[in-house]
């Protein structure tokens, strides 16, 4: 408002508009909404989101894509240009297309959709052309690190010059893969073997469910820095969590199921389809344990990341019980179905009743309750 009233007052005073005139704008405007916004423009990360208006109902757990059909029909234009420069030129068309569509579409117009398509394009071409040229090295190890090499500096570049919320998520996880690579050729090293997977499944397991604990502890860190979620902060922790959510999973799955086996053991002992319920109700507490999570933090990636897994769980249940095998699959199908939907609909008193049970200095941090 005091923007808006100094907007008018300066234009008074240089006799674009009278003073009278001026009085009687200032509450038209306001009413409307026009130019209230008044907030120095920012780059980083502290920037608000788009400011179209949000229904008080919508969730803001999710980043606002779409601002009209507009954005879409631009975006099915990217999709199909990058599409028709590929088959063209190969990888040498599409990365100056994206560059001068960012340029033009995000740095300029800041469209959300096709900021996110370009992203996605971006990190397409890099993984295409690193597999083309870094591929192919003595082992697994050293390979998967020479692939994953170009992506921090170009996303970092990008990301410096058009602050995709969703290019700095791909630049972490684009370090965590270099760092998770990096162990695991330090431990073949060390151990003469090529593949530290196999030989040493247990160990493996446990790193890898350490890499995705420490990728969720970055996500909650972006998370907790915006518990209202109305800055860019949020948006970043969003796609974290679309990633992280199914890598804890399943980490934590082939952890335990290794940990049941034995450290001697192999994993394909220790599969759904060679146990019965142990194994089926181990997938189902690790599901409810990650919708739990979900709910507390307010992320339905990890209510989303586990409905296959709880699926087969399901399944095997059912076929243990002798279940009709024609009926199984539609069976699950309906009991996942209900879950969704019970969870779906229920979000806000089901996070009440869970997120009331604890301390209130946690509950301080947390996002509100609604």
């Amino acid at each position: 408002m005091s923007d808006l009233k100094t907007a008018l007052e300066g234009a008074a005073g240089e006799g674009i508009i009278s003073s009278d005139q001026a009085t009687r704008l200032l509450p038209y405007l306001a009413q409307r909404n026009v130019g209230t916004n008044g907030a120095p423009v920012r780059s980083d990360l502290s920037q608000p989101r788009e400011d179209d208006v949000a229904n008080p109902l919508e969730d803001s757990e999710a980043p606002r894509f779409i601002r009209g059909f507009h954005d879409v029909l631009i975006t099915i234009g990217i999709i199909v240009l990058l599409v028709g420069l590929w088959g063209l030129t190969g990888y040498y068309g599409p990365l100056p297309a994206i560059i001068i569509l960012a340029e033009i579409l995000v740095r300029r117009q800041r469209l959300a959709l096709p900021a996110v398509v370009l992203t996605i394009a971006l990190v397409h071409w890099t993984l295409w052309v690193a597999m083309m040229h870094f591929d192919g090295g003595p082992g697994l190890m050293s390979s998967w690190i020479r692939i994953a090499l170009p992506f921090p500096p170009l996303l970092a570049l990008y990301y410096w010059r058009y602050r995709v919320p969703l290019s700095l998520a791909m630049l972490l996880f684009s370090l965590f893969t270099l760092l998770l690579a990096a162990v695991f050729y330090l431990i073949s090293l060390a151990t003469g073997t090529s593949d530290v997977v196999l030989n040493y499944p247990l160990q493996s397991y446990c790193i890898a469910f350490a890499a995705a604990l420490g990728a969720f502890a970055v996500a909650m860190r972006f998370d907790l820095s915006d518990p209202s979620r109305r800055t860019r902060r949020s948006d970043v922790a969003f796609w974290l969590h679309l990633v992280t959510a199914p890598a804890l999973l399943y980490s934590a799955i082939l952890l335990v199921f290794q940990l049941e086996a034995g450290n001697n053991g192999t994993f394909l002992s220790a599969t759904v389809e060679n146990g019965g319920y142990a194994q089926a109700l181990t997938i189902v507490a690790i599901v409810v344990i990650m919708m739990l999570v979900g709910l507390i933090i307010d992320r339905r990636a990890f209510v989303t990341a586990g409905l296959m897994s709880l699926g087969v769980a399901i399944g095997v249940i059912l076929r243990q019980n002798n279940a009709s095998l024609d009926k199984v699959s539609f069976i699950v199908l309906m009991i996942v179905g209900l879950i969704v939907l019970v969870i779906g609909v229920g979000w806000p008193h089901l996070r009440r009743a869970v997120v009331r049970l604890l301390p209130a200095s946690v509950q301080g941090r947390l996002p509100a309750l609604r």
